[in-house]
């Protein structure tokens, strides 16, 4: 997605149409804070003309009592601007992060399959907390700028129009072409960053799931120089966008004493030449150089916009993104009948996987597919899930193609084991009745002791309430395995799906879970994949899976 900074800027101003009256409200206050904030300075000198005997416009009395009013109001009215802002911003980031978990759930599995988990979390964690940067501090700001340059144009103008013609251009420096030049020289620094540190957490993540392995083999001193180069890298990015940051921190402040002395230059040349008071001097350049704040801080935006702008647009090229199967809300509703595999032709991305396939499979069956690996196997099982839509030919269940049928109801009608079961970090039984909430304990033991796990649960301190350490790393391969099985089960689909469902389990645990398939296949259609001849045992056919891209 190749998009301009100004692009990506009015995208995210279109998700703050709802909230725009507490925009409004921000700037209202924002102006008025500002002009508090200058008001000080002009009454303070009003006071001096006045001290000086050059004029007497006002009695002391009421200036001492501006001087407090605009200053007590400028506290109100910032922190007003302030509270606004970040409602508006912490509003949106809700927003957003919703918006993000639907996306992640609409592109979820094809599309996130080879996304670095690493970098999705630096996308749900820091970039979207850096947008908050952006609707806090950066759509009013610059509203309130354009506003306040248009109003201290015109108060200077007063005196001469020559003088508020030059205020203007001043502002435009400071608040227009300094941050424009900025944010041209660190747009692709600020991209970079993001990317380097979206890639730095998906390493530092797979190596902390895989420090057992690297112990093992002794890879520890090999990971950590990788680790350390990536680091690196990414201290290298932000160091080079704080010194931007404080190159252009310098440049704005010289600019803001240079124009503000140049200000003081003319107002002298204009006095001598007649055309400007005393007074005029003084007011004008203390006017001038206190009203820099506004545009001041548009100008701070030209280096940390960029980053912000980066996770921007990171963010929104998700949002954006097309998923690569469609979900079916208003299909047909799915039902037992046999499957088949019409002439499918798959492949993941360039790499073919299936090839004219077709197969039959009858239903209150139990099929076995076999075959070596990469021959296609688990992919049957995910295209009758619909995680993919096959590239050629058609999916058929019950004379329904699966693009037809609504996809919930494709999904309750399956129950789909995979390879590596993933437990949350929660309760046994937690991570077991998620697949069906509303299960009472008693299905939940039952499925357990058709997965052959209900014994070792029981046996435990807190038994079903015992909790799974993170990734489930307090479980063996076969225990999570088992749980897997019994999640299978606990859901009570009429077609079943399971791949390598005893892979890691012993001889005496895979038999008890094949008696308890055998045992189902009346009323249920049981597709397995396995390598075991053992667990194809009990299978009333099985097919040898020749289709796959390492078949000769």
């Amino acid at each position: 997605m190749n998009k301009s900074g100004i692009r990506i800027m009015f995208e995210l101003i279109t998700m703050v149409r709802s909230l725009w009256i507490w925009m409004i409200v921000a700037i209202v206050l924002g102006v008025l804070g500002f002009l508090c904030s200058i008001l000080i300075t002009v009454f303070g000198a009003i006071g001096i003309v006045q001290a000086l005997g050059l004029n007497d416009w006002i009695s002391w009395h009421w200036l001492f009592g501006l001087l407090a009013f605009f200053g007590i109001a400028r506290g109100i009215f910032r922190y007003g601007e302030q509270a606004s802002n970040h409602y508006i911003a912490f509003r949106l980031l809700a927003l957003i992060r919703d918006r993000v978990f639907t996306a992640l759930r609409r592109l979820c599995p094809a599309k996130l399959e080879g996304k670095g988990k690493g970098n999705l979390i630096q996308m749900l964690t820091s970039d979207v907390e850096l947008l908050e940067v952006f609707y806090a501090h950066t759509i009013s700001p610059i509203l309130i700028a354009v506003i306040m340059s248009v109003l201290m144009s015109g108060f200077v103008g007063i005196w001469h129009p020559l003088l508020g013609l030059y205020a203007f251009v001043s502002y435009g420096i400071v608040g227009a072409l300094i941050p424009l030049y900025l944010s041209g020289r660190c747009q692709k620094l600020g991209i970079e960053s993001r990317n380097c540190a979206g890639q730095f957490a998906s390493y530092l993540l797979e190596s902390l799931r895989g420090v057992t392995q690297t112990l093992q083999f002794d890879g520890g001193s090999k990971r950590l120089a990788s680790i350390t180069r990536q680091s690196e890298k990414l201290s290298d990015y932000e160091g080079k966008l704080r010194i931007a940051n404080g190159k252009g921190l310098a440049l704005t402040n010289t600019a803001i004493l240079s124009l503000s002395l140049g200000m003081l230059v003319i107002c002298l040349v204009m006095h001598e030449n007649g055309m400007l008071a005393k007074e005029g001097i003084l007011l004008c350049f203390l006017t001038m150089i206190s009203s820099f704040g506004p545009v001041s801080a548009l100008a701070n935006l030209g280096t940390t916009l960029q980053s912000t702008l980066a996770s921007g647009k990171r963010i929104l090229g998700l949002l954006q993104e097309d998923e690569a199967v469609k979900e079916n809300r208003q299909g047909l509703s799915a039902s037992q009948g046999d499957i088949s595999f019409d002439h499918v032709d798959f492949a993941y991305e360039k790499e073919p996987v299936l090839h004219d396939v077709s197969l039959q499979i009858q239903k209150h069956q139990m099929t076995g597919i076999f075959g070596a690996s990469g021959s296609g196997k688990s992919t049957l099982l995910k295209l009758l899930m619909r995680f993919w839509d096959v590239h050629k030919g058609s999916v058929i269940i019950d004379d329904k193609n699966v693009a037809h049928i609504q996809t919930a109801s494709l999904r309750k009608h399956e129950s789909y084991m995979t390879q590596e079961t993933y437990l949350f970090h929660d309760t046994i039984e937690n991570n077991i009745r998620f697949v069906k909430p509303n299960a009472t304990r008693e299905e939940v033991e039952e499925a357990c002791r058709k997965a052959s796990i209900h014994t070792f649960i029981e046996q435990l301190p807190d038994g079903y309430q015992s909790n799974v350490a993170e990734l489930g790393d307090s479980l063996s391969g076969g225990e999570k395995q088992r749980i897997g099985l019994a999640r299978a089960f606990l859901h009570d689909a009429e077609l079943l799906l399971l791949d390598e469902p005893t892979s890691n389990l012993d001889s005496l645990n895979e038999a008890v879970i094949l008696k308890a398939l055998h045992e189902q296949r009346k009323d249920k259609t049981i597709l397995l994949v396995s390598h075991r001849h053992s667990t194809l045992r009990l299978c009333d056919r099985c097919i040898e899976a020749s289709f796959g891209r390492n078949q000769t």
